[in-house]
């Protein structure tokens, strides 16, 4: 049991890191309520294809590590309850 416990914190510690990485290489989203107030559109090429962009791609990457950042969380938590 120590042996995955161990192995788990290592892979926090990963997760942690790329986590605080990939949140401060992010651009700041500045289209929030002021563009919705300009009326900026929704409706054009780049706001469909977002997600193949490398911004989209950070974004992705960033929830899936907070994801992983949680259920590691919780695992370890219940492991060193037990």
């Amino acid at each position: 049991m120590e042996i995955v416990k161990t192995i788990l914190v290592i892979i926090y510690a990963i997760v942690c890191l790329a986590l605080i990485i990939l949140a401060t290489i992010q651009t700041k989203d500045a289209g929030g309520a002021s563009g919705t107030i300009t009326g900026s559109s929704t409706n054009n090429f780049y706001e469909q294809n977002k997600g193949r962009t490398k911004e989209g791609k950070l974004k992705r990457y960033t929830i899936i590590s907070g994801v992983l950042f949680v259920v590691l969380a919780v695992a370890l938590s219940i492991l060193f309850v037990m």
